[in-house]
């Protein structure tokens, strides 16, 4: 309960409840509530008693309000009988001070120790005369203005049991453990009566007015006078034990004889330390110097001499250390904090055996933003089959930060960049709070096979972090391309022809089928097989190659015509294919064609047609191939007449040379009919490229401004001299109308060309 309280603004220390000092204190003769007292800044810790005075709140009480006796007739005068005292809660002055008895001639009042009594006068009693008579007993206490309590006693003259019990001692003063267990023999008692008979048999108990607490925690034997422990003691509750026995005959008129049996307890080492956390200065910046008061604690133990002296420490390894000043201790920083760690302290007393208690003290440290976010995955690796629907889901990427609050939320972007020319976000997007990073186009495994983007975590701090990670996206092939047939090739209407001697042996190749499939890996192999024949078992196909070929020789009396029917397929899942329709015609000579075996069936007359058209087209190519020859020739020897040797004057019968010396021979030749101050520098570009033949060619290209052209040339494979074709030379030529024009040409072609002279034509 809350006694007192302390006013802040002043250092006022206030009552805030009312104060009991019997229910406190009960019989202590001093009463003291001990409270500490913290001034902050700088940091004191000061021990205050507050000493609660008794005041004359209690009237003395009597156990009983009525008290019979019984007195034998047969008593000497003189004889005392005792009545319980009055008891007063009050102490000091205030407590019971002196009795008063009202007038009577048989009896006064005698005070022995703590024994009240009730003495009898000279003159005999006789009980025909005054068999009762009636008592008022005043106890009195010292208090201003006093105050008393009263109690009836109802004298009855008796002629019987006149010797009450006697103890051998009036009071017994026994030390015991306060953790002794219940059972524990506390004292033995011992009271004789000289009376015989029933009237000496004597059967203990508690005194009346032995408190109820006292008689939980202790229990007397009525026939034995043992006094043991019957409940827990605790010293720390109290110190010591006031135990009121009587022993009471067994006549027809019972005496009692009284003793006090007084109990010290002593302490044992039976109550942890309590650690008490007085202030705690929290949350702690992360970045806190080493001295940083987090906390202001002080250790209690209620055990008393050796068993009260404690000691408080943490354990190991942690960025705290304890300073302790009096009875409190401060808590400190030592060492760097981390917002991610939490402390647990003990104190231990030096008690025997020594305790020890728990504190769990949770110091809060304030975030900085010092950790950027950290990816879950180094690299990611997501593989999408081509053909995707747009914004579907690719991937999602995962970062933590291991800060707290906004320095924790963690936002997701694409850095800039490029993938076949465009911009990453042409291809991608990513959700900025999830990292869920969706398609934003449909790809092709055949365009685009594989592609890499870089993803950036950032943080929400001030200063923001940020952190990258690389995701690798491969386009994973569909079989989502047929089968196409190259050669041979029908249409709807017409079937591809195909001829034969009539003397073809067994194993004769017909024809080979060439096809091809824009997938790749296992969906792109094919699967030759031949699902319709005029004439079955004559022709087969191989399963790889798509080669036809006869299976026997054909027989004079042969049909002139077959119709095969091809179908190519691809290992895909499903797979798919394509078919062609062959029609085998069987010739004499492979040069003449039976009428019957021509291209086309649907009338004679188409096959003179086709004939002429071909003809007439082989003519024209063969006319214009011939033609080109010649014109490239002339151009070249000219050239080479003009400007010198080079590399193309090899069409001309002279030594081929290298193209640096052709262009560098070019180019004196032009510096010459250059006007002055007109420099030409020549600028060589060489590229390599990979395609998808076989084999790698390497293209280079030389390009001059004084030429007054651009010239690409196109040599052979890259490979040892003689396994590639020859070299062949393309030029494009381009020339001004006029010298103005071609200088203007040139200017435009190079940077390295400047002119210093004034425009004027130039007919070279």
């Amino acid at each position: 309960r809350q006694y007192l309280e302390l006013e802040l603004g002043r250092g006022a220390l206030l009552v805030r409840e009312r104060m009991d000092r019997e229910a406190l204190c009960e019989l202590s003769p001093t009463c003291f509530l001990s409270l500490e007292l913290v001034i902050e800044q700088p940091i004191e810790v000061h021990n205050v008693e507050v000493e609660v005075l008794d005041i004359n709140d209690n009237a003395p009480r009597f156990p009983r309000q009525d008290y019979r006796l019984e007195i034998s007739e047969s008593a000497l005068p003189g004889a005392r009988f005792h009545i319980e005292s009055a008891q007063d809660p009050d102490v000091g002055t205030n407590s019971v001070q002196s009795y008063q008895l009202s007038p009577s001639r048989h009896f006064a009042l005698d005070l022995k120790g703590f024994h009240f009594f009730l003495r009898g006068a000279r003159q005999p009693w006789d009980r025909e005369q005054s068999a009762l008579e009636q008592l008022v007993l005043t106890a009195v206490d010292g208090g201003d203005p006093p105050k008393s309590g009263t109690a009836q006693i109802s004298v009855r003259v008796m002629d019987t049991n006149d010797n009450p019990p006697a103890f051998d001692r009036s009071t017994y003063i026994v030390s015991l453990l306060e953790n002794a267990p219940p059972g524990t023999l506390v004292v033995k008692l011992n009271a004789s009566d000289p009376d015989e008979g029933s009237n000496g048999d004597v059967i203990y108990s508690f005194g009346s007015y032995t408190p109820q607490k006292v008689r939980q925690l202790f229990s007397v034997d009525p026939h034995s006078g043992e006094v043991r422990v019957n409940g827990t003691l605790d010293y720390e509750e109290a110190s010591s034990y006031e135990i009121y026995v009587q022993a009471t005959d067994q006549g027809p008129v019972s005496m009692a004889g009284h003793c006090k049996v007084l109990v010290n307890i002593v302490d044992a080492n039976d109550n942890v330390p309590e650690v008490v956390l007085t202030s705690l200065y929290s949350p702690v910046p992360e970045d806190a110097k080493a001295g940083t008061v987090v906390a202001l604690m002080s250790v209690t133990d209620q055990d008393s001499g050796l068993n009260k002296q404690v000691s408080l420490r943490i354990p190991p390894g942690l960025p705290f250390t304890l300073n302790s000043f009096k009875n409190s201790y401060t808590l400190v920083t030592q060492g760097k904090l981390d917002h991610e760690k939490a402390a647990a302290y003990s104190a231990t007393d030096s008690g025997s055996p020594p305790l020890s208690s728990q504190k769990v003290i949770h110091v809060e440290i304030s975030d900085i933003n010092d950790n950027p976010p950290r990816f879950e995955e180094p690299v990611y690796s997501v593989y999408v089959p081509e053909n995707n629907p747009l914004g579907v889901l690719l991937c999602t990427i995962k970062a933590t930060d291991p800060d707290v609050a906004e320095n924790a939320y963690v936002s997701y972007s694409l850095l800039d960049g490029e993938i076949e020319g465009l911009p990453v976000a042409s291809y991608v997007s990513i959700k900025s709070d999830s990292g869920n990073m969706y398609a934003v186009r449909s790809f092709d495994y055949e365009t685009l096979r594989e592609f890499q983007v870089v993803v950036q975590a950032q943080d929400a701090g001030i200063p923001p972090l940020s952190s990258t990670v690389t995701v690798y996206i491969y386009v994973v092939d569909e079989n989502d391309h047929a089968p196409q047939i190259l050669y041979p090739t029908s249409t709807n209407t017409s079937a591809a022809l195909e001829m034969i001697p009539r003397s073809a042996y067994a194993g004769y190749l017909v024809t080979k089928i060439i096809a091809i499939d824009g997938d790749s890996g296992q969906n792109a192999w094919l699967f030759f097989q031949l699902v319709q024949t005029s004439e079955p078992g004559l022709f087969r196909i191989e399963l790889h190659t798509g080669e036809i070929r006869t299976t026997r020789k054909l027989g004079e009396d042969s049909t002139p015509t077959f119709n095969l029917t091809v179908e190519v397929r691809d290992n895909g899942e499903p797979p798919m294919s394509s078919s062609v329709a062959i029609t085998v015609a069987v010739v004499d000579r492979v040069s003449k064609i039976i009428p019957d075996t021509r291209r086309h069936l649907k009338s004679p007359s188409n096959y003179s047609e086709i004939t002429l058209y071909l003809i007439i087209a082989l003519s024209a190519v063969s006319f214009v191939f011939l033609f080109t020859i010649i014109g490239l020739t002339v151009i070249k020897c000219y050239r080479y007449s003009l400007y010198g040797d080079s590399c193309c004057a090899g069409f001309c019968g002279v030594r081929e040379r290298c193209p640096a010396d052709l262009y560098k021979q070019a180019n004196n030749n032009i510096d010459a009919r250059l006007p002055p101050g007109l420099k030409v520098q020549p600028h060589f570009i060489e590229v390599r490229g990979n395609g998808s033949l076989t084999k790698t060619y390497c293209y280079k290209a030389c390009l001059t401004a004084g030429s007054g052209s651009d010239t690409f040339m196109f040599y052979n494979t890259c490979g040892p001299a003689g396994t590639g074709p020859s070299a062949v030379m393309t030029e494009r030529h381009l020339t001004g109308q006029s010298g103005q024009s071609a200088q203007n040409l040139i200017v435009l072609k190079s940077d390295s060309v400047t002119p210093n002279e004034p425009k004027h034509p130039n007919p070279d």
